[in-house]
């Protein structure tokens, strides 16, 4: 947790509720453990899908679907692609997207992300917004594909970024089997903010949040 605790669950409180069926979605999802979108992430979310109403979304890592169905729920026009390398979880995920009766726009896609979304780079693919939620160390191999994607005005929103604040440590201060993933993930931050083609900010949401838009002109929106 970023931001203090008690101030989180203030506004959680006030903030207002899913659908009946995404809340008891996101009951069962965290009750098994398996990691999803934090109630200040899908606030974010939500409003990002208002504010650009996108008709194509591109989702890296599917988990249960919820973050999926999520979108689907709030973006209501949109065609979701999203992938999920993990068999058990894309069976739950089929399952959960049909209960849910979104399997006409969202497209569940089976495999090793980064082929996948080269692939679909090679087709030429364009989205409109793309999350990403899946191997913290692969965010910065993701990153030139996913902006290839993106149009200009696409959104990228990339979830869990800061280590529960730990990306503020040195390496030597975090464990070191957290090293090779706390200094990609710096160097994905850096290289996010420091690209002339985006216009990006890092938000102390939830696990941290990176927001960004794509801007070819260089110049300030």
């Amino acid at each position: 947790m970023i931001t203090d605790e008690r101030t989180a669950a203030f506004i959680e409180s006030i903030e207002c509720s899913n659908p009946p069926y995404l809340e008891e979605l996101e009951r069962i999802t965290r009750a098994d453990n398996i990691p999803m979108i934090r109630k200040s992430a899908q606030s974010l979310i939500r409003f990002v899908l208002a504010d650009i109403r996108p008709s194509s979304i591109l989702e890296i890592g599917t988990a249960t679907g919820f973050s999926a169905i999520f979108m689907a729920t709030y973006a209501k026009t949109a065609h979701i692609d999203t992938i999920e390398n993990y068999e058990k979880r894309i069976t739950v995920a089929r399952k959960n997207i049909v209960d849910a009766g979104f399997e006409d726009r969202i497209n569940l896609i089976e495999g090793d992300a980064q082929s996948v979304i080269e692939d679909l780079a090679a087709k030429n693919r364009s989205y409109d917004m793309i999350f990403v939620d899946a191997a913290k160390a692969q965010y910065i191999s993701y990153f030139p594909v996913c902006k290839k994607m993106l149009g200009k005005g696409g959104v990228l929103i990339c979830d869990n970024v800061l280590f529960d604040g730990d990306i503020v440590l040195s390496r030597f201060a975090v464990r070191r089997r957290d090293r090779t993933i706390h200094a990609r993930m710096r160097e994905f931050l850096r290289t996010l903010s420091e690209d002339a083609e985006m216009v990006t900010t890092i938000l102390p949401i939830g696990d941290g949040m990176t927001l960004s838009v794509k801007n070819l002109s260089g110049k300030v929106l």
